[in-house]
């Protein structure tokens, strides 16, 4: 019973201060709804806000220095590449290969001249009103007409004064009235590898003044050629190796060092889906000669032998004791295929089958080794030595070279 008593009463206990409770929390609401018009147009509390906000924005940037703004923050991006870039550019151009189409009766009906492939040039010199710009053979051969196309968009008609097969150089000539920049040669001789190098041209005929950079990849690097498709390398070419990205319409633009000086001649990609990133150019030592004698004579003079050959690499090795008769130490050469009547190789006495193992005195391996003799190092005129097998004896010619025509 007492326990009964006990509880009955301790509820009436908490019963008497939950109305007041209540009633406080009630009034405390009406309170707060009418005064908060007043507080809110007093501005009181967004001043506190900013105080506060402010307090904290000034221990974040204790060791920044913040913005006087929140406007827009204007950054002015210059380097020394874009400098180089924007003083080179208007000397590299786009160069257009147009030919006439279908036959004489046809171009008399008013049948037009297409283009049939653009490439890119460089524009090295002007002189008394007239600029010349270097580009590659085969951006322009077969052309008929030969358009360049400026930095602002603009067309001048070329004339096409020379252009040789195996340096894959041309030169053109145009008005130079409205080209008002030129630009700088430096030298290949010097370059290392993994130096930058910027390349600068006409993508796909569409993007000119495009602009890739990389670096040196290597130098002096050698690639084969074969002119007709024949299935036979005629010729190795010496390139600078670049990773710097040239793609088709690239041909005859520039390869510039970090000091926007002219090193390079674009001129060859591999187009391989294994490979990226593998880009050639020209060196400019070795183009310099080629451009001087292309713009003063039109052509590259280079000596003749008067002989067709073939690398002995290409004739099993059975027909060399069997058919040719050569001894076991020859290890390479060339061998005659056909003698030009009159040629100085016919005055000499050479004949077809005959196999060259030297020239003067120095081991010919293959057709090439023989090219790099003759057009390197040798000019019309000189005189040249020749050693050969003919049936298993080791005979000499010698006689001068004259100019091929």
């Amino acid at each position: 019973m007492g326990y009964f008593d006990d509880e009955r009463e301790e509820g009436h206990k908490k019963r008497r201060w939950i109305g007041p409770v209540f009633a406080g929390i009630i009034i405390g609401i009406i309170i707060a709804l009418i005064a908060l018009p007043g507080v809110l147009q007093s501005g009181f509390l967004s001043e506190a806000w900013n105080n506060d906000r402010e307090t904290a924005q000034d221990s974040t940037d204790s060791n920044h220095t913040r913005p006087e703004s929140s406007g827009f923050v204007s950054v002015n991006v210059s380097s020394q590449i874009t400098e180089v870039v924007d003083k080179v550019t208007p000397a590299v151009v786009g160069v257009i290969n147009i030919q006439r189409q279908g036959d004489f009766w046809q171009q008399q009906e008013g049948q037009q001249q297409s283009e049939a492939g653009s490439g890119s040039g460089v524009i090295y010199k002007k002189s008394e009103g007239k600029a010349y710009v270097i580009t590659n053979h085969h951006v322009i051969e077969g052309a008929d007409t030969v358009e360049v196309v400026l930095s602002d968009d603009k067309r001048v008609e070329a004339e096409i004064l020379g252009s040789d097969l195996f340096s894959d150089l041309a030169v053109l000539r145009m008005n130079g009235d409205k080209v008002q920049q030129t630009i700088e040669m430096g030298s290949s001789k010097s370059i290392k590898v993994g130096e930058p190098a910027i390349a600068i041209g006409n993508p796909l005929g569409m993007f000119l003044g495009s602009v890739t950079q990389g670096v040196i990849s290597g130098t002096q690097r050698t690639i084969p050629q074969d002119f007709n498709q024949d299935g036979r390398n005629d010729w190795q070419a010496e390139v600078i190796q670049t990773d710097a990205a040239i793609n088709p319409g690239n041909s005859g633009g520039a390869l510039i060092n970090i000091d926007g000086k002219l090193i390079g001649i674009n001129s060859m990609k591999i187009n391989q889906e294994a490979v990226e990133g593998i880009g050639f150019a020209i060196p400019i030592d070795a183009a310099r000669p080629i451009v001087n004698e292309l713009e003063k004579t039109g052509q590259v003079k280079r000596p003749y032998m008067g002989v067709e050959i073939y690398s002995l690499e290409e004739v099993p090795q059975t027909e060399w004791k069997n058919t040719l008769n050569l001894p076991d130490k020859v290890e390479g050469g060339v061998y005659v295929w056909t003698v030009e009547p009159g040629s100085p190789a016919d005055k000499a006495g050479m004949t077809r089958l005959d196999v060259i193992t030297a020239v003067d005195g120095t081991k010919v391996m293959n057709m090439i080794d023989l090219r790099k003799i003759l057009y390197q190092e040798k000019e019309v005129s000189d005189s040249l030595t020749v050693t050969y097998y003919r049936d298993g004896k080791q005979q000499e010619a010698t006689f001068e070279l004259i100019e091929q025509r």
